[in-house]
This record gives structure tokens, C-alpha cells and sequence, in this order.
């Protein structure tokens, strides 16, 4: 099977869990779609595309869904059809123009939010997030090429096999500036919050 068409397969498996998991959290609030946009900020007509499997949101859309839900992310993007093994064809999350993509390895599901996530950035290729939950961490340990991270007003260059953490409840964004693919692999940590 070729690149593309794999892509579209595995964004098509994604869209129909996320659209399932959305509604049923949603419905288990008592929310109307209307009451989720509202504590959201993401717009009726999107949630509606999510719920029938027939968008592909941004992981900041996935977020304030997420927040609002009280769920973490993983509720929503990983499979209900196994425990904490995830099959990479059911956990891409983000895909690059270019190739790259961030898949979700494995995650917490109840206490505080600890997810573990494998990332491929093509040359030129970046992805910014917004901030996560205060008091959330990251972890960053680069296995081939160089990273670009930029948190807030700083950036930091990261060369394979070396590693940084940073806040990640600021602005924050990784990239690609070099000739060669990067990959890294990235731990979040969002704490409970009260």
C-alpha cells in the first residue's frame, strides 16, 4: 500500500474513534453539541464533522475539546479495543505535509496524564501548540537529527541523542530546519487539575 494511501486509511480510523469518543463524552455531561462549542470554543459545525467521522481536527482543536470534556487526550485518540498497547495504525494524531506525522505510543488514562508520543519531522516541516494545562511538563529526547524547539520567546537548538525539558503550559512549537529528517520521541505530563 502506498504512503498516501495508508495515510488516508489510518486518518479515516482515527476520525470514526474520535467522532465516537467526542459524543460519548459529551453525552455522558448531558451536553447538547451546542453546550460542548460553548465551554469549547470550538464551533458547532466542527464538532458536529467530528462526531460523524468526517473531520480531521488540529491536536489544539483535540485540546479544548479534551479540557472541556475533562478528559485527557488519550480518552478521546486512542483505541477503546486495547489497553495500553497502542497499534500505530490507530494513533496518529498529527500528519505533516511532507511526511512527517506524531503518533501517540501509550498514555495514562485516569489520575494525572502522562502520554508518551513518536514524532517525525521532514525537512521544513513544524507544528506549533498552543499552551497545554498549567503546571503540564514535556520531555524531549532527540533519536536522529536535529530539533528546533521554541518555547515562548526562546528557541533551542537539539542535536540527536540529547534531550531537554521545558514547561509546555506556554506557547511552544518544534521544527525541522535542517536538510534531514528528525524524529524525537516526547513525553507530556498534565497534572490533575483541581
Amino acid at each position: 500500500m502506498q504512503y498516501s494511501a495508508l495515510m488516508n486509511d489510518l486518518s479515516s480510523s482515527l476520525s470514526q474513534t474520535l467522532g465516537q469518543r467526542v459524543r460519548e463524552a459529551r453525552v455522558a455531561k448531558g451536553w447538547s453539541q451546542e453546550a460542548l462549542s460553548e465551554q469549547s470554543g470550538v464551533s458547532r459545525r466542527m464538532i458536529i464533522n467530528i462526531e460523524q467521522g468526517e473531520a480531521n481536527p488540529s491536536i489544539a482543536i483535540l485540546l479544548k475539546l479534551a479540557y472541556s470534556l475533562g478528559v485527557g487526550l488519550p480518552k478521546l485518540v486512542m483505541s477503546a479495543a486495547r489497553d495500553s498497547t497502542a497499534a500505530h495504525s490507530d494513533s496518529l494524531v498529527w500528519q505533516g505535509e511532507r511526511g512527517g506525522y506524531a503518533r501517540l505510543v501509550t498514555a495514562t488514562d485516569s489520575g494525572d496524564t502522562l502520554e508518551l508520543w513518536d514524532w517525525v519531522l521532514q525537512p521544513g516541516e513544524s507544528h506549533s501548540s498552543e499552551p497545554h494545562l498549567s503546571g503540564t511538563r514535556e520531555l524531549i529526547h532527540v533519536l536522529e537529527g536535529a530539533l528546533t524547539l521554541m518555547v515562548a520567546d526562546r528557541v533551542r537548538e537539539i542535536s540527536e541523542g540529547s534531550g531537554h525539558s521545558f514547561n509546555g503550559d506556554q506557547p511552544h512549537a518544534y521544527a525541522n530546519n535542517t536538510d534531514h529528517p528528525v524524529r524525537f520521541s516526547l513525553s507530556v505530563h498534565e497534572p490533575i487539575q483541581q
